[in-house]
């Protein structure tokens, strides 16, 4: 696919929450892209980095992570085609964290300098950026009441809705099924469990009938059942037409 192909798939996803109008979806289809290909397992920016350019998600899951002392890693975010999970990086110049991959990915490199032409020059696009980098502050006080507060099913739960809404969102699900390439100590390492623990949980969520998890395919049976379990409402997504799963 060419990089025009990708750059629709920024613009789809900016307007999940920011309606723009024709000239500025042009402008942004413009962006100079430059892609590449790593593997799964490594990083694209590394904790420390100075970068002079933003990452877009073209293909492939990414994420943002930390290393703790002991070696262990604490997934912070999971992000899928469209994103740019380092727009930050035009006003913070170093990172403070790891953006890597977790599948074979493609990524568009875009310059932050034509980033900032194109948001000085379109005030749209800038509050559609900005709006995005609030949707993941939404994100990260959900996944902190996840971690601090909800048990251990309700967690597995709550990713795998938010997970799905969001594909659903950007057409890369009908809401019922979508691509999961996760392995359980990737779901564990995001959600702060051990793996023996995250396994003997997703195996109960799975007795209950409410998912079907196979050949990383995640397939919702008991859309209302999950939502329950997890204690799942959308709103913090802040999408404009929240996805409707029965």
């Amino acid at each position: 696919m060419d990089k025009d192909h990708y750059l629709e798939r920024l613009v789809r996803k900016l307007e999940t929450n920011s309606p723009l109008q024709s000239e500025e979806r042009d402008q942004l289809l413009r962006l100079p892209l430059v892609l590449k290909q790593f593997e799964a397992g490594h990083d694209i920016v590394s904790e420390g980095e100075r970068t002079k350019n933003c990452c877009l998600v073209a293909e492939g899951l990414v994420c943002r992570y930390k290393i703790v002392g002991d070696g262990q890693r604490q997934i912070l975010s999971l992000h899928l085609p469209g994103d740019i999970p380092d727009i930050h990086s035009l006003l913070i110049e170093q990172m403070d964290h790891n953006l890597g991959t977790l599948t074979a990915a493609t990524v568009g490199i875009i310059p932050h300098e034509a980033v900032r032409i194109l948001t000085r020059s379109y005030y749209r696009i800038a509050e559609a950026f900005w709006r995005e980098t609030l949707v993941e502050a939404a994100i990260y006080r959900e996944w902190m009441v996840g971690i601090g507060r909800r048990s251990a099913p309700s967690r597995i739960a709550h990713l795998f809705c938010e997970f799905i809404t969001k594909m659903t969102a950007i057409g890369l699900s009908d809401g019922k099924t979508c691509e999961l390439p996760l392995t359980q100590p990737e779901i564990a390492d995001a959600l702060g469990l051990s793996t023996v623990h995250m396994n003997k949980k997703l195996r109960e969520i799975r007795q209950a009938g409410l998912v079907r998890l196979r050949s990383n395919k995640l397939t919702i049976l008991d859309w209302k059942g999950l939502c329950q379990l997890a204690e799942f409402d959308p709103d913090y997504l802040h999408l404009r037409e929240a996805s409707s799963k029965k």
